[in-house]
């Protein structure tokens, strides 16, 4: 089946930065939709940034346009979310999903999830 493992979280002062990585097992990443969720003690799950398998589009949540950036590097089958800027509201739970719909959306549900990376920023 196909494995995603999310890592590169930890403990960051605000204005600081981080790199978020999803490897992903048992397929290509261009095969799939890939999605960066999060989540927040007490708040819903929001999606983050995606990239699509269609055409390689990008989207972002207005709360993080401007200080993350979603990429991949083929090579090593791994997606990032460099994420700089970051502030004490960014903390939370990151996920990594992927999906066989070759374009990107919030709300659809995706098939495959990694287990989820912890972010934490301080004021």
């Amino acid at each position: 089946d196909v494995q995603l493992q999310a890592s590169g979280g930890g403990l960051v002062q605000a204005g600081g930065s981080l790199r978020l990585s999803c490897a992903v097992s048992g397929a290509s990443i261009d095969d799939y939709t890939i999605i960066w969720f999060r989540q927040a003690p007490g708040k819903e799950r929001e999606g983050v940034s995606c990239i699509s398998s269609s055409d390689g589009k990008i989207y972002y949540a207005d709360s993080v346009k401007g200080r993350f950036t979603i990429s991949s590097e083929h090579a090593k089958n791994t997606v990032y979310l460099h994420m700089n800027g970051l502030k004490p509201e960014d903390t939370a739970d990151y996920y990594c999903a992927a999906g066989w719909y070759a374009i990107c959306s919030w709300s659809r549900a995706y098939e495959y999830w990694g287990q989820g990376t912890l972010v934490t920023v301080s004021s």
